[in-house]
């Protein structure tokens, strides 16, 4: 099927048309030398648009189009993305990208170069070198003037040849680099248009997340860096980021909701192990980049975008996979705190979200969500009002079923008024809320509890053979402390952070009263002190020993372990120590376990330890009672 060119396209981009993206035909390709800022080679090639014909110069970053054989003499090749200059009174097309659509094909016209050209080239020659302005074009036509006449000279029949003066840019210019690169200001386009071939480009769009400030440690020393998502009037997002001094120019400049103009940064591949926008590229803003705020309103851009997953699709969803949702809140749990591997204490709150779908699914809560949003909606539902949630990019978990937990990027909105909550207020207002929800984030509950909850007693850990399997059982038990040994309760462990984990390893006391680390192979005078708890725990069907370390230690002993060291080893007060402990005994808990069996001396022995310690909600606890009684009744 033959090509059409585009009609007219030579003129309309000396008009400065730059929206255009013509259909042009590469008539002539020509290495016309290196830069001197850069030493980069420059290509020159001759476009026609079937009737009239222009130079037009090769942005650097596409010279491997050249090399490659992408671009050559007779190729059709669509501009996408280019500026006209005038340069030493001559326009020049300067192609910042373009596209081949035909690798080879035959001349198309007749085309003749254009009136606004180069103008060496439009100067009448003596003798059997001149070119008539109908005349066909193409550089093979031309060398054998430029060969015979040297670069800034004029030849005019009845006149001697005369040397030009040498063209001296404006004072605003000089000590730039080529005209060419700040002749033309930056021109607005959409988000889904950018790529890394471009040049210049400016993108006008609203900040819709904005991440904290995270510090790391890696080979090149530490760092800082923060990142921000965006959305234009097209629908296009893309995310931001920001490392060390450019963090320290642009976080507080940074505020979600405001609408910026963003130029002169690098397009890079997404790591889409930590974005989750549906963009192949993400930003990198520089030293030379710039962020304006726009001050006026744009009505055009939305201020957020939403692609929502009905619950019942969450459980065909795979691991760590970024989606929104949005449901009715029927219940949420207190918030409870939460020290991570790195030392480093946060906060957790689940809550349960249910759809018209006929499915449930539990919410996690981390850090600041906890406190903010979590506490509003523990009020709402507690005044027996159940809020419409909307969470954007919440990160699915699928152990032991399927649950949505919160991330840097997450955003929660609390009965917002677009129409998808509107029509789910509506469902549930008028029999939603009376509908049975199958919970997609719990496995063989009959009832209430929480995520991940397998529901067993004492006695069915040894009738089930519960950790004899290759990889753990994770069950829940409501059991009751009936004693605790206190000859070992703690060990002295290492406070050194390793990259962003503390040590934790058992240390020892030196000569020199010291403590010493044989891991990290250093001396300190202060150590930590770490629960090493040994439990027996037991319910109406029968007893077991558990192992309790750090945070579950402190849960069930209520105070920090080095407090009862003090006690019994510095101070030795054997009294007051042992009321503490007779003090935690027959209290109830909900423990979830890791089953475990392990081989000590070539002897297998079952190893339970304790990894969550929660008071019983007896409120979740009737509920979930409440059901095994109906279920019962049912069979």
């Amino acid at each position: 099927m033959p090509v059409t060119l585009t009609p007219n396209a030579i003129a309309s981009i000396n008009a400065g048309d730059v929206n255009l993206k013509p259909l042009l035909q590469v008539l002539d390709i020509r290495l016309i030398g290196k830069t001197q800022e850069r030493g980069q080679e420059r290509y020159r090639l001759l476009i026609s648009d079937g009737v009239s014909a222009q130079h037009a110069m090769l942005a650097a970053q596409l010279n491997d189009r050249v090399k490659s054989g992408k671009i050559e003499k007779g190729s059709i090749v669509q501009l996408i993305d280019y500026i006209c200059s005038d340069v030493k009174g001559r326009r020049l097309t300067i192609v910042l990208n373009m596209e081949t659509i035909v690798p080879q094909s035959e001349t198309i016209g007749n085309p003749a170069l254009s009136a606004e050209s180069d103008s060496e080239l439009q100067k009448p020659r003596p003798g059997p070198s001149n070119i008539h302005p109908s005349s066909r074009v193409g550089f093979s036509e031309q060398r054998s003037t430029n060969k015979a006449t040297p670069r800034g000279v004029n030849i005019t029949p009845g006149f001697r040849p005369s040397v030009q003066p040498p063209y001296q840019p404006p004072p605003s210019y000089r000590n730039h680099g080529p005209i060419m690169k700040n002749d033309a200001p930056a021109r607005i386009i959409p988000i889904a248009a950018l790529n890394p071939y471009q040049g210049r480009w400016a993108i006008k769009a609203r900040v819709t997340a904005k991440g904290d400030i995270r510090r790391y440690n890696n080979a090149k020393g530490d760092g800082k860096v923060f990142s921000f998502d965006l959305l234009d009037s097209d629908g296009g997002e893309i995310r931001i980021t920001c490392f060390n001094a450019v963090v320290d120019r642009f976080y507080d400049v940074i505020e979600v909701g405001k609408v910026y103009l963003i130029s002169k940064g690098s397009l890079k591949p997404a790591q889409k192990n930590f974005n989750h926008l549906k963009n192949e590229w993400e930003i990198f803003l520089e030293a030379a980049s710039t962020v304006e705020l726009c001050p006026d309103e744009d009505g055009s851009i939305p201020r957020q975008q939403f692609s929502f997953c009905p619950i019942g699709d969450i459980e065909n969803a795979g691991n760590n996979v970024i989606l929104d949702i949005i449901g009715v809140v029927t219940s949420v749990n207190p918030s409870v705190p939460i020290l991570r591997k790195n030392g480093m204490e946060t906060h957790r709150r689940t809550l349960s979200l249910k759809d018209d779908s006929g499915k449930a699914v539990e919410v996690t809560l981390w850090g600041e969500f906890c406190n903010r949003d979590g506490r509003d909606l523990e009020e709402m539902v507690g005044s027996a009002f159940y809020p419409v949630l909307a969470l954007k990019a919440g990160k699915v978990s699928d152990f032991s079923g399927k649950s949505i937990g919160t991330i840097s990027a997450t955003q929660l909105f609390i009965n917002p008024e677009f129409p998808e909550a509107q029509k789910l207020r509506n469902w549930f207002d008028h029999g939603g809320k009376y509908t049975a929800s199958l919970s997609i984030s719990r496995d063989n509950m009959p009832g209430g509890g929480s995520r991940n909850e397998i529901r067993k007693v004492v006695s069915q850990i040894k009738e089930q053979g519960l950790g004899r399997s290759d990889k753990p059982d994770w069950v829940t038990v409501k059991a009751t402390i009936a004693f605790i040994k206190t000859d070992s309760f703690c060990y002295t462990a290492c406070p050194l952070t390793i990259g962003d984990k503390q040590c934790n390893k058992k240390v020892t006391r030196t000569g020199t009263n010291m403590w010493l680390c044989d891991r990290c192979n250093q001396e300190f005078e202060e150590c930590d002190y770490r629960y090493l708890l040994q439990v027996q725990i037991q319910d109406h069907t029968g007893m077991v020993w558990v192992t309790a370390f750090q945070e579950s230690g402190e849960e069930i002993m209520g105070c920090p372990a080095k407090q009862l060291y003090t006690l019994k080893h510095e101070l030795q007060n054997d009294e007051e120590f042992a009321v503490i402990v007779r003090n935690r005994l027959f209290h109830q808990y909900m423990l979830k376990l890791k089953i475990k069996e392990e081989t000590y001396a070539e002897e297998n022995r079952l190893k339970m330890t304790v990894v969550k310690v929660d008071k019983v909600n007896y409120t979740s606890e009737s509920k979930y009672l409440l059901n095994l009684l109906v279920g019962s009744l049912q069979i």
